[in-house]
């Protein structure tokens, strides 16, 4: 029987029963080594024999008698191929795990891990940029600290055919990664708890339930310090240096040693967040050059000239916007409003519309190219054909039988049909409630915005705000009810956004469930206002004689008369300021906080030398999720840049300048804040390729519905061509002059309706006419406040633009394919990898192994659980 795990004084001399690491029979029972005592080498990653290598910790506090007994059979199960050893300090026990030889092929083996037969014999290509080399490597890591890796065939691994594998050294063959991943796979199937049938087993469910304070494997060396131990790569403090620290934000990332690291999962969020970060650079470019065009020529714009113009703007006396307290006011007050509209509604804007539906197919495209050139180098091409191991959470909850329709074998599943459809049930309800409790808190800031405006234009023209006094020139009801209504948004979003990742959910809710579920809830969440603004703000409001009310009370909210677009960037550029800035302090605070109490609760003696392993205790746990929520925020700014860029061309610029600062802190924060996480493989991004897919489809349609419907564009160009051959009004062909007064049209004031009659001032002044943001026919004509033929002409030219738009949208698929998802080279390698693995590890066996009868062959059944 094992030996008794008790608290051990620490003056006990060392000694271990444990089989030395070139052992190859598994012992038959558990090993459970003594004490021993600590060498004071603070990063050490061995034994005290300097040969045996810790490949994971386990960390637990021993006072609980019930735990005792979880803990003994877990480690007493299951565990007797591994090595363990006993370590006290004061109040916690940590267990060093150790994977000898005989069982890392075997693991290996379980898990198709992928490891080299041949060096690469396939020539490659030259880099188009070697001729800029000179400049070009000082944007790139230092390659005496980082040295290229040689590049191997692969194959997955088989224990039986070991002399084909291309084996320099045993104790280097296995990475430390590919040993901590396999060490995880069996402790998060080794039983705790056998009761009949029902068997609980688990190292997560043992770290959820308190059993285990702590479980991970360790990092190589400390973040900033050097190591000296001879066998450390010093993987860590190479991290930092190259692509952690601040100072080498401008380098590019050294993708194959964090994905060596940390493994494939982590490596691949990296890759594309840098690669789309590259991406950004081109439509930042793009778009500040946009945004440049609109602010230089906002002065000499001829709608902004007249709006501002003392004869022509200060002249036009527009209808009130409320009914009875709003008064009449002067169009030139919209001066500075019609100015910063000029910035972001230009013909630039509609260039830059149509190069962002062909930049966001481009990018979509270019990564699925770049990804499959990762997935060969880092051996995940095969990765979801084989088998892969299902999770250990989904094994424990299968307790229902059934058979299964192609093998016609017994198996089991977690759940009944009846029980699946009161699950999906229980959580199609959950989201649709998240869902109308947004659409409920649009439909309050829609009421607030109503009920504000109607303050801000009693009181703001009546000057009762004495504070706005200064400012009354640059500030409108139509801006401070924006700026304010967007700020509140904002804060609601962020409230929603924290109440719904508090909901309880477990791990049979990932990971491509979880993600659609999550993002769906991000999109209505995030993007309701912003297509409130868009698409129906102003779209029915009527005219002064019958306007549209909301619920019955409220006067719908029209648009300034330059349009809604003005809202609509200032809504998108609070919320995706805001939305960078909190998330970027959330990231870095809450991990050195929690890090920084940690280690003021745990202070030692300075004498004292802490080992590696309580220095990696110190540290914080990666969540559960991983890089989830690092993933949804990416996608979610990835659909302001792409969804709304008609109204707001500086997005890229704000998407690419919080990027460089995210690659940054989450290399910070995962390199110097958290434990080393148990390396795991992934393929792609997952769930989220086809989410971006989506939003790249949805994006040339609202990009359009912008342009046609929110924007000016389309008013201005069909005034600025047709009036030539359609003459609506007094003006030279060609030129903009006089589009201010042709928007707008003329009202009665006798018209106006008791309930909706602005109440007389005090002036002598007698208005008997005012204007509005419509193209009706004036008073006294037969078909009075109807719309008139250039109204038809506008909504004409709007649907032909969205059918001319959908030339675009067929463009895409034709880039999707003309451009190939996998590089020639890249299918080259594979196929001579595929050869190679033939010829190599099966035709040789074949040719040695003598005929044997058809019926003596017998399928080899390979080691399992």
């Amino acid at each position: 029987s094992p030996v008794s795990l008790r608290r051990l004084p620490s003056h006990q001399p060392s000694s271990s029963s444990c089989p030395p690491l070139s052992s190859t029979a598994l012992p038959d029972k558990p090993c459970f080594c003594p004490q021993e005592e600590f060498n004071d080498k603070p990063d050490s990653l061995f034994f005290n024999d300097g040969v045996r290598r810790i490949d994971f910790i386990l960390v637990y506090e021993d006072e609980d008698k019930k735990d005792f007994e979880k803990r003994h059979t877990f480690q007493r199960r299951k565990l007797n191929s591994l090595c363990l050893l006993q370590v006290v300090d004061e109040k916690l026990m940590f267990v060093k795990v150790h994977m000898p030889w005989e069982v890392l092929c075997t693991y290996a083996e379980v898990l198709h891990i992928k490891l080299p037969i041949q060096p690469n014999d396939l020539s490659s290509r030259p880099s188009p940029w070697r001729f800029f080399s000179c400049i070009t490597k000082h944007f790139y890591p230092n390659e005496e600290l980082i040295t290229k890796e040689s590049e191997f065939f692969t194959a997955p691994f088989e224990k039986d055919r070991l002399e084909y594998f291309y084996i320099k050294d045993k104790d280097l063959f296995f990475t430390p990664s590919m040993r901590s991943r396999m060490a995880y796979y069996i402790l998060s199937r080794a039983p705790y708890e056998i009761r009949g049938h029902i068997k609980k087993f688990g190292i997560t469910k043992l770290l959820d339930g308190g059993v285990y304070k702590a479980a991970y494997p360790l990092h190589d060396c400390r973040f900033n310090v050097r190591s000296t131990e001879e066998d450390c790569p010093n993987e860590r403090f190479v991290l930092y240096e190259e692509w952690a620290h601040p100072k080498s934000f401008y380098k590019m990332q050294p993708l194959d040693l964090i994905r060596k690291y940390y493994g494939e999962k982590i490596g691949i969020y990296f890759a594309w967040l840098g690669f789309y970060t590259k991406m950004l650079a081109l439509a930042a470019v793009v778009g500040l050059g946009c945004f440049i065009y609109g602010y230089k020529t906002q002065e000499t714009s001829t709608w902004s000239k007249e709006v501002c113009d003392p004869e022509i703007g200060g002249k036009i006396v527009m209808c009130p916007q409320c009914d009875r307290f709003c008064k009449y006011w002067r169009l030139n007050s919209t001066c500075e409003a019609s100015k910063k509209l000029c910035i972001f509604d230009n013909f630039g804007t509609l260039v830059f519309a149509v190069f962002m539906s062909i930049w966001v197919t481009l990018f979509l495209e270019f990564w699925k190219r770049y990804q499959a050139e990762l997935e060969y180098e880092w051996d995940t091409v095969e990765f979801l054909e084989q088998e892969e191991p299902p999770r250990p959470e989904y094994e424990a909850k299968c307790i229902y039988e059934r058979k299964n329709p192609i093998t016609g074998v017994k198996e089991y599943v977690p759940f009944t049909t009846c029980g699946r459809c009161v699950r999906v049930s229980i959580g199609i309800g959950t989201v649709l409630f998240w869902i109308l409790l947004i659409l409920a808190s649009i439909v309050a800031i829609t009421v607030y915005r109503l009920a504000v405006f109607f303050v801000f234009s009693t009181k703001l023209r009546t000057q009762e705000i004495k504070e706005l006094e200064p400012f009354k020139e640059y500030v409108t009801p139509q801006m401070a009810t924006s700026v304010t209504a967007s700020l509140i948004s904002f804060v609601v979003i962020m409230i929603l956004n924290i109440l719904y990742e508090r909901l309880p959910r477990t791990k049979s809710e990932y990971e491509n469930s979880l993600t659609l579920k999550m993002f769906l809830f991000q999109f209505v969440n995030y993007y309701s206002s912003c297509f409130y603004i868009a698409f129906a703000k102003g779209k029915a409001v009527g005219y002064p004689k019958e306007p549209v009310y909301l619920l019955g009370k409220y006067r719908n909210e029209e648009c300034d008369p330059g349009g809604c677009l003005i809202e609509l960037t200032t809504q998108l550029s609070i919320i995706m300021g805001g939305k960078a800035i909190w998330n970027n302090i959330q990231e870095v605070l809450i991990p050195w906080v929690k890090n920084l109490i940690f280690r003021y609760c745990t202070r030692v003696p300075s004498q004292k030398v802490i080992p590696r392993w309580e220095q990696d205790y110190q540290l914080q746990p990666l969540p559960k999720l991983g890089l989830f929520y690092e993933y949804l925020e990416m996608v979610i700014q990835f659909g302001f840049v792409t969804l709304f860029v008609a109204s707001f061309p500086l997005a890229p610029v704000l998407a690419l300048v919080n990027n460089l600062f995210e690659i940054r802190v989450d290399a910070w924060k995962i390199t110097t804040q958290f434990r080393r996480v148990v390396p795991e493989k992934a393929q792609d991004i997952g769930a989220w390729q086809p989410i971006l897919q989506g939003i790249a489809i949805l994006a040339v349609a609202t990009n359009a519905m912008i342009i046609a419907f929110t924007s000016d564009m389309i008013p201005r160009l069909v005034y600025y061509w047709s009036f030539s051959v359609y003459p609506y009004g007094n003006h030279p062909n060609n030129t903009m002059e006089g589009y201010i007064n042709s928007s707008l049209s003329i009202f009665n004031t006798s018209d106006f309706s008791d309930f909706s009659k602005p109440e007389q001032s005090n002036s002598s002044l007698i208005i008997s006419t005012c204007r509005y943001r419509d193209f009706r026919f004036p008073p006294g004509h037969p078909r009075q406040y109807e719309y008139n033929g250039y109204y038809w002409h506008v909504i004409a030219a709007k649907v032909a633009f969205i059918i001319v738009v959908e030339v675009i949208y067929f463009l895409k698929f034709v880039l999707s394919y003309v451009i190939p998802d996998v590089p020639y080279s890249v299918k080259e390698q594979i196929k001579r990898e595929k050869y190679l693995t033939q010829v190599i590890l099966h035709e040789t066996n074949l040719k040695a192994a003598p005929c044997e009868p058809l019926t003596e062959l017998r399928p080899k059944i390979k080691y399992g659980l």
